[in-house]
């Protein structure tokens, strides 16, 4: 039985071109070769669209030609210079009498100049930022790009910072993200597939891959849930993440997001397979699994030493992000004797005034503290910060001295908050968010017992896990010894001589160290 989810949601039919639905126009067929013809049906197309645009051409006297192009997008300086100086003023004998689109082709000096013959290909054409060229007498169109895109520029990614690293991101270009991730991978085994999805947007997507590396099974399996997607329009990758993940219902994320692109490039060189959308900064990751969510890209460029002792910080916090408001209400609740005595009476003393039972106490505390981590992500970036300190602040010391929450109570959720930025992946940081509410009701109901039936369903859910078929807890689960070394414990790089039994095992092999020379 394969390991792939049967996906039922998408349509059934492989390799359909999305270019055949709603803005296509099938009956128009091949160009005739008449210029005021074509000129025409492709103008009708573009009727009421006040960014279409057009430029008539005298060419030769025998030959008239018209451009066609959008406003906002097309370089108009490069286009004066590289295509209607070129055309009005070539020198004699450049044309022969009876001139092919070839000959045509020769004028321009744009870098990219391509051809075709049907209105289709102009529409797309036009749409994706080109220049149009339509020649009459001939039955074939010149399609120059010399598109002029507003975009932001390369900056350091926000929500993945480090200290040591690369400091640049990706933009919402997908040019600009194919580019940086080639200069990171100088070599032909380097693959990118354009696809095209959405019917009404004909969204860019881009399946990035190493050939040789890359496990065959997954990659054909990502072209196959990419092609199955129906939708009108795609605006970010995050569309793409919900079409084709594995078990869409359950709260871990099974692909990684990521904006930077030398997070890209270590993972293509497992063998992972990389999504990138264009009008997205954040490219899509698969296979991926628990243990790499929780690796910063920080990880691979700091001392192994100091890189396994946050790793423990890391996982130790987990736990605590997780269990710590559940594991206070069940001692507080129904397991007093595991406190020493002071602590006790302590603890009795400072909820003696709370009128509330502790579950209470503890829900009302961390959904206020969700509610100021919300309210300092939504506010403008020099107020928000501010905002969710001091309103946590003010209001953990008011609850304390209205008597509506006990003090040990605010040290665990503020102790509790802190563990939970801790993780490089912010899906996981919500996933453990949810859980932990799950986690306060089973210790309020069944105390420790409940909080071991919770853990034990996690774990269980977490082994059954699939992405991309590749099993969630791996190489733990199942139990690969020889990747181990990059689980909690870090090696040195002289060490990791080979890829990742799940995603690698087509070429294992990635480092033939000969040993160290002091």
């Amino acid at each position: 039985m394969s390991l792939f989810r049967k996906t039922t949601k998408f349509s059934s039919k492989k390799q359909k071109s999305h270019q055949n639905e709603i803005h296509n126009h099938p009956e128009l067929g091949l160009l005739s070769g008449s210029l005021q013809d074509d000129f025409q049906q492709i103008k009708q197309l573009f009727e009421g669209a006040g960014d279409f645009d057009y430029r008539e051409l005298e060419i030769t006297p025998k030959y008239s030609a018209v451009l066609l192009y959008l406003n906002g997008i097309i370089n108009v300086e490069r286009m004066e210079l590289h295509v209607i100086h070129p055309l009005l003023r070539h020198e004699a004998g450049l044309l022969p009498p009876y001139p092919t689109i070839d000959h045509f082709k020769a004028l321009l000096s744009s870098a990219r100049v391509t051809q075709g013959e049907t209105f289709q290909e102009a529409v797309d054409h036009i749409l994706s930022g080109s220049t149009v060229l339509l020649i009459n007498g001939l039955q074939k169109a010149i399609f120059i790009s010399e598109q002029a895109w507003e975009q932001r520029s390369i900056e350091e990614p926000a929500s993945e910072a480090i200290v040591l690293g690369p400091r640049e991101g990706f933009t919402e270009n997908v040019t600009t993200n194919m580019s940086m991730i080639r200069r990171r991978l100088k070599t032909p085994k380097l693959k990118f597939e354009m696809m095209k999805v959405g019917k009404l947007s004909n969204t860019g997507v881009v399946i990035t891959y190493l050939e040789g590396i890359a496990e065959p099974s997954i990659l054909e399996e990502v072209r196959s849930r990419i092609e199955r997607i129906e939708i009108d329009a795609i605006e970010d990758s995050g569309y793409i993440l919900e079409f084709i993940e594995d078990q869409p219902f359950s709260v871990f994320p099974q692909i990684l997001q990521t904006e930077r692109p030398d997070r890209v490039v270590g993972n293509l060189l497992e063998g992972r397979i990389a999504i990138i959308v264009d009008n997205s900064p954040f490219a899509l990751i698969v296979p991926v699994t628990f243990f790499q969510m929780m690796n910063s890209p920080e990880d691979y460029y700091g001392r192994f030493i100091m890189t396994t002792f946050i790793r423990f910080i890391r996982y130790l916090f987990l736990i605590v992000a997780l269990l710590f408001p559940s594991i206070y209400i069940a001692v507080t609740t129904f397991h007093h004797e595991l406190l020493p005595t002071n602590l006790i009476f302590s603890v009795a003393a400072s909820r003696e005034k709370v009128p509330f039972p502790a579950v209470i106490e503890a829900l009302l505390m961390e959904i206020t503290f969700e509610a100021l981590r919300e309210a300092g992500l939504r506010l403008p970036r020099p107020i928000g910060s501010t905002v969710s300190i001091v309103g946590a602040l003010v209001v953990g010391q008011a609850a304390v001295e209205a008597g509506i929450v006990s003090a040990p109570l605010v040290i665990v959720v503020a102790t509790t908050g802190i563990a939970s930025f801790m993780f490089p992946s912010y899906p996981l940081t919500g996933a453990i968010r949810l859980l932990r509410f799950f986690m306060i009701f089973l210790a309020a109901t069944l105390g420790f017992y409940g909080i071991f039936l919770g853990v034990f369903f996690i774990l269980v859910h977490l082994v059954q896990l699939r992405s991309f078929g590749v099993p969630y807890l791996a190489p733990l689960a199942p139990f690969h010894f020889n990747n181990v070394k990059d689980l909690l414990i870090h090696v040195p790089w002289w060490m990791m001589n080979e890829r990742p039994q799940e995603t690698g095992k087509t070429n294992l092999k990635r480092l033939r160290y000969r040993g160290r020379k002091y």
